[in-house]
């Protein structure tokens, strides 16, 4: 009995480290100096978290071509637990501008900051999927 309940342990635990991230999926941003907002798809790129433009839309809604859709906007983001990620970098198209970053997920909303220099700015994302 002892030994089933270890190896019962041990898939758990197994299991648990194979999670996805919660951050993981489609945001929507908010509009930009530009009027224009994105749906950017965060995911794991090699142990560190990424996001990767999807799709641009206009301030009304209606999907817009941009050569700046499939460039990553978010890299070396790194899971601090508790819905805390920090370390990474952010690209923010509406002004070509890559800013030192960090994340915060609470539920269905991610706030995204970043600072270059003393000039900081920040948005808050919501999940689009």
């Amino acid at each position: 009995m002892k030994r089933i309940a270890t190896a019962a342990a041990g898939l758990i635990l197994l299991a648990g480290a194979g999670a996805a991230d919660p951050v993981f999926g489609t945001w929507k941003t908010e509009p930009g100096d530009d009027g224009n907002f994105a749906h950017v798809t965060i995911a794991d790129c090699g142990g560190q978290i990424c996001g990767t433009l999807g799709k641009a839309f206009d301030g009304s809604g209606k999907p817009i071509a941009s050569d700046k859709v499939g460039k990553r906007m978010i890299w070396d983001m790194a899971a601090n637990g508790g819905g805390k990620y920090s370390g990474g970098k952010i690209w923010a198209p509406d002004r070509d501008k890559t800013y030192s970053s960090k994340m915060s997920l609470s539920g269905d909303t991610l706030k995204v900051s970043g600072c270059v220099g003393p000039i900081c700015r920040g948005q808050t994302w919501t999940r689009a999927q």
